[in-house]
């Protein structure tokens, strides 16, 4: 997680809100669920490559190993803070895949 200061986030968090509100409409006029995932795919990839534009001005190495590892660390961050407990959640309520006991038995 980015624990950037509160003072950082005020400037940033109505237009992240305003964009996320842009991506759900959209996504709702194609009238599918995951319609959202594209446009949040491309919007995160559009942001990243434009702050690279506009602070850097061309692409170098240490910038996408940089970047790869802020989208890489987003997504742990996700399923650590949010995947895993819903997971767990259902193996309480449907039970576990019998091998995984089986198999981690070492």
């Amino acid at each position: 997680m980015p624990y950037i200061t509160q003072q950082d986030r005020r400037p940033l968090d109505p237009l992240i809100d305003q964009l996320a509100q842009q991506i759900v409409t959209q996504a709702k006029a194609h009238n599918y669920d995951a319609a959202f995932a594209g446009l949040l795919n491309y919007t995160c990839t559009r942001l990243a490559l434009k702050v690279i534009q506009l602070q850097f001005g061309a692409l170098r190495y240490w910038l996408i190993a940089i970047t790869t590892g802020v989208f890489h660390n987003i997504a742990d961050e996700f399923y650590r803070r949010l995947g895993a407990p819903y997971e767990d959640k259902q193996i309480a309520k449907n039970g576990d895949v019998d091998l995984y006991q089986e198999l981690g038995k070492f």
